[in-house]
């Protein structure tokens, strides 16, 4: 005889759990419908661009710097190798000298006893005891206290030459970790820019070129203060060169980076600016406020000193901004938070 058995009910446990999940399945399908990002628009990719470009800029100040510091180092460690060469040959010829004396002696019948001291000792210890036991002739002490002075600074000068390399070395790491800093960004940068669509791109490409062409400012219609001394030259100079492209690490005379313009522009003048915007940032004196500035003033931007602009009057700098931008005139307060204001 069959018997029929009633289908067993799931606990009011399990229930309580599977429909707890269901609606956790739900919720999270809906929150993952909102929290998909959608497609940036142009303007995002615009701010997002800009401010790769931002970075990048303050990445190449940091090449800058470590570009020059290597300049000065391999520079000095050349120098130093020179002397360390003509100090070795001093060293030697002092050596050959003295070995002669003694060669000439055991020719003659033995080697004086002073001269032997001499061989078989440093110079140092040669000195006291020679002294004590009156062995060696006035030729001879001031030969090996040549010897000795010139083996002293031989031996400084290999360190001090050593020591330059070992820095020269640091310094290239660092031009090298800045290089690829500046890269990485205009790699991210130029990524964002082929995420567009064709269309979006050209109208990007297109506003570019507007703003570059808007770059070449009439200069008149600024009605701008002259300037004087040799910053009445720093000035001229700057202004003659909107339009022309930013490139990072270049000082002139088709192509700047923010500091190299500046750099340029006063060298016109005669005046040696620091390489980097960190340094003019320390540089000459101190200008408490923008509404104190005179045309020709260094201005500093943002955290870590990144950018410089120099003032040209009615609350404007000229300066070149970033990559795929120009030299050109700005309000001195739309560039970024003013670090502080240099007076060449």
């Amino acid at each position: 005889m069959a018997t029929h058995r009633r289908p067993k009910q799931p606990s009011r446990a399990r229930i309580t759990v599977l429909t707890a999940a269901a609606a956790t399945a739900v919720a999270l399908s809906a929150q993952s419908g909102a929290w998909a990002d959608p497609k940036p628009s142009l303007d995002d990719v615009k701010a997002q661009i800009d401010g790769l470009n931002t970075q990048q800029e303050a990445a190449s100040e940091k090449y800058d710097g470590a570009k020059e510091r290597g300049d000065q180092l391999r520079q000095q460690a050349s120098q130093l190798q020179d002397q360390v060469a003509r100090q070795q040959a001093d060293v030697t010829q002092l050596q050959s000298g003295l070995a002669g004396v003694a060669a000439d002696q055991y020719r003659s019948g033995g080697i004086d006893p002073s001269v032997q001291l001499m061989l078989n000792s440093n110079p140092t210890a040669y000195l006291d005891q020679a002294s004590s036991m009156e062995q060696a002739t006035t030729t001879q002490t001031e030969a090996l206290k040549s010897l000795q002075s010139d083996q002293r600074k031989l031996d400084q000068e290999k360190q001090e030459a050593a020591a330059t390399l070992a820095e020269l070395d640091r310094s290239t790491q660092e031009l090298n970790q800045a290089k690829a800093d500046v890269q990485a960004k205009l790699a991210a940068a130029q990524k964002l820019m082929n995420s567009l669509s064709a269309s979006d791109r050209a109208s990007l490409q297109q506003a570019d070129r507007a703003s570059r062409d808007s770059a070449r400012t009439d200069l008149s219609s600024l009605n701008l203060p002259p300037a004087s001394g040799y910053a009445a030259s720093a000035v001229a100079t700057a202004l003659s060169e909107l339009g022309k492209s930013y490139v990072w690490g270049a000082t002139g005379p088709n192509t700047f980076d923010c500091s190299g313009l500046m750099v340029f522009s006063y060298a016109s003048a005669g005046v040696s600016l620091p390489r980097t915007s960190q340094e003019q940032a320390s540089y000459g004196a101190t200008v408490p406020s923008l509404a104190q500035a005179q045309p020709g003033d260094l201005v500093i931007y943002g955290p870590g000193a990144h950018h410089v602009g120099m003032y040209i009057g009615n609350g404007k700098v000229v300066h070149a901004p970033h990559t795929g931008d120009v030299v050109r005139i700005a309000d001195a307060t739309s560039i970024g938070t003013i670090q502080t204001i240099r007076r060449v």
